[in-house]
């Protein structure tokens, strides 16, 4: 289905009859659209909505599969608008994703178990969101990609990656069960990366509820949703695999000829596995075996 607009979407009141978890895909240029959407669509999403310019195609093979929404990300708070307002209009305790073009979702057995099979679990551990770690791809050889995108080589760090308490603003305090993640590009090319932009820990999976709201930090105003677990153990985490911070430092002429090369000697080939992931410590299986 297409739609001129997310006003007109939310018009036809589909989204109050939803069946979650919906994946919200957010299209900010042509780089890997149709991988992201198929790679999405292969996680068992009930349904995907697409979020893209009127001036942009879809794949003939995902086009059927998902719902097309005319829309333009390129105000900064556009997305996290989205977001909210989808919230507010879809059922309590569905289940949300969000991410752009050009990430992957990946959790814990995701090659043989199904997003709604994950997200069941989770709830049952009575969790209402789950933190994702959004883990920086880029491609080996910016020469050959100059976009710094390549699925075929593409590659991540395997280490350098470290968490700070995340205090409350009010009483100085560190929040129970927060932190503030970081690592990858935005940590060793920091110097091009706005201190806003620089966390790469994401409330990317939450469940619906009347009156949340979604900040642009990506955390929520409810505190139990940006937790990494709950009080009694260890819970589910997952990662959003993404080249959208490689995209913008080649992108971006302030960085882009400071940039030859994103390797180092912690650079690893990405196996698009979720093997490597919970390997790596960049993902959590918790209670879920």
């Amino acid at each position: 289905m297409v739609y001129e607009s997310l006003e007109t979407f939310l018009r036809t009141g589909r989204t109050a009859e939803a069946k979650g978890p919906i994946a919200l895909i957010f299209v900010e240029d042509e780089v890997e659209v149709g991988t992201t959407l198929r790679h999405h669509l292969n996680c068992g999403f009930k349904s995907v909505w697409v979020f893209i310019p009127d001036e942009m195609s879809l794949p003939a093979d995902v086009a059927p599969n998902v719902h097309r929404i005319a829309f333009d990300c390129g105000d900064a708070d556009a997305v996290i608008d989205a977001v909210n307002r989808i919230n507010g209009a879809v059922a309590p305790g569905c289940w949300l994703y969000y991410c752009y073009n050009a990430e992957y979702l990946f959790y814990p057995f995701c090659e043989t178990r199904s997003i709604n099979e994950m997200l069941t679990f989770h709830a049952e551990e009575r969790r209402d969101a789950m933190l994702t770690y959004v883990i920086d791809l880029y491609a080996g050889d910016l020469d050959t990609h100059p976009n710094a995108v390549s699925i075929e080589t593409a590659h991540l760090d395997k280490s350098g990656y470290y968490a700070l308490a995340r205090n409350d603003p009010a009483t100085g305090n560190p929040r129970d069960r927060q932190l503030d993640f970081f690592g990858g590009l935005r940590w060793r090319h920091e110097e091009h990366i706005p201190p806003a932009s620089r966390k790469i820990d994401r409330i990317a999976l939450f469940r619906a509820a009347k009156d949340l709201v979604l900040r642009p930090d990506h955390t929520f105003d409810d505190q139990e949703y940006n937790t990494y677990a709950c009080p009694w153990h260890h819970n589910l985490t997952a990662t959003i695999c993404s080249f959208r911070a490689a995209k913008a430092l080649k992108r971006n002429p302030g960085s882009s000829f400071d940039i030859h090369s994103f390797k180092w000697h912690n650079s690893a080939v990405f196996e698009w596995h979720s093997r490597q992931l919970l390997d790596l410590g960049l993902m959590e299986p918790g209670q879920w075996f």
